[in-house]
């Protein structure tokens, strides 16, 4: 089975064809079928195997069937927690829908209303935000949910966890009374499930990892070291083994700026992505770090999401996260499908 076997349009398997997109992943394989056939669904798939093509791939194929004129209300909503994850998958949906005449706009925070007021305003079939930019854009007129018709929540357990169930709920309220719902996300914990059960109907249940599971392709590395020398044995590490791309998580934002201005005082370029940085800033550490321009990048949880790095190498956690699903979600930068 290939993505051919989903008869999708010439456009879409044109696009699929210069991306090198040919073999399907398992969450591509179950959850294409359900989504095609217009059901609700729960999915879980660890990050990097390829979930977003699995929700994108079919909704484009939808609107194109459907053949709806562009508006400035949108017929397809997906909700992320943060901006880099909103950036990433509105480019995955650029990519996937280039040959059609879909339009794409992702709105999320640290950029100007404006920019994204006029983009509405010129016509969008698809919408890729975080919750209060979302809102922000509602409340200023800018956008109407009534002719959603597909919504997807992406990470849906990132967003609960980060308080957003009021939100989101609100989205829900906001659609097209006749409408698809997809709950995508690495985990599934049991508040994923209380909450689905509520706003899904009949939903089909696609799951194929095991739960808190990391992919097989990563190699698990332990080093035992007293907190006060983690930043020296991780410029010894790099410097020794040569590493030149490595993506390294901390829990707190004051963690991160203080390791990177000591690996850089020992002659390691590196860069920082926290929420305290602006969206440009982000954009730009990212952007050497893909380049190679650093060979460090480090991170805070909340911030990386939307980190999307082909053949990523080395996740280093100094420090490890208080949640095992967190875990999941970190490590699955490197030993991507």
């Amino acid at each position: 089975m290939n993505f051919k076997s989903f008869s999708f349009a010439p456009e879409i398997i044109q696009a699929l064809d210069e991306l090198n997109y040919h073999t399907l992943t398992p969450i591509q394989r179950a959850a294409i079928p359900a989504v095609r056939k217009g059901k609700d669904v729960l999915a879980s798939a660890q990050t990097g195997t390829g979930k977003t093509a699995a929700f994108a791939l079919p909704i484009i194929q939808k609107l194109v069937e459907s053949e709806l004129s562009t508006t400035n209300a949108p017929h397809a909503l997906v909700l992320a927690p943060t901006r880099e994850l909103a950036e990433q998958i509105a480019n995955n949906f650029r990519d996937f829908a280039k040959h059609t005449s879909l339009k794409v706009v992702s709105l999320f925070g640290g950029v100007s209303t404006a920019g994204q007021a006029n983009a509405l305003k010129e016509g969008v079939d698809i919408v890729v935000a975080t919750p209060g930019r979302l809102f922000d854009h509602i409340r200023l007129g800018n956008l109407s949910l009534a002719s959603v018709k597909h919504l997807v929540l992406d990470e849906a357990d990132r967003m609960l966890d980060m308080g957003f169930i009021e939100d989101m709920q609100n989205v829900i309220k906001s659609c097209a009374e006749e409408r698809q719902i997809l709950l995508f996300s690495a985990t599934f914990p049991a508040a994923i499930k209380q909450f689905a059960s509520k706003v899904l109907k009949q939903a089909e249940i696609v799951r194929v990892d095991q739960t808190n599971s990391t992919a097989s392709t990563v190699e698990h590395v332990v080093y035992p070291v007293e907190e006060r020398r983690k930043q020296e044995l991780l410029s010894e590490l790099i410097g020794k083994k040569n590493w030149q791309q490595v993506l390294v998580f901390v829990n707190m934002k004051e963690t991160a700026d203080e390791l990177v201005k000591e690996l850089n005082l020992d002659g390691i370029p590196a860069g920082v992505c926290h929420g305290d940085k602006s969206q440009g800033n982000r954009r730009r550490a990212l952007r050497e770090f893909k380049e190679g321009k650093v060979r460090v990048l480090v991170a805070t949880e909340v911030a990386a999401r939307g980190i999307d790095i082909d053949g990523l190498p080395r996740v280093i956690n100094i420090d490890l996260p208080w949640l095992a699903e967190d875990y999941v979600h970190r490590i699955g930068r490197t030993g991507r499908a």
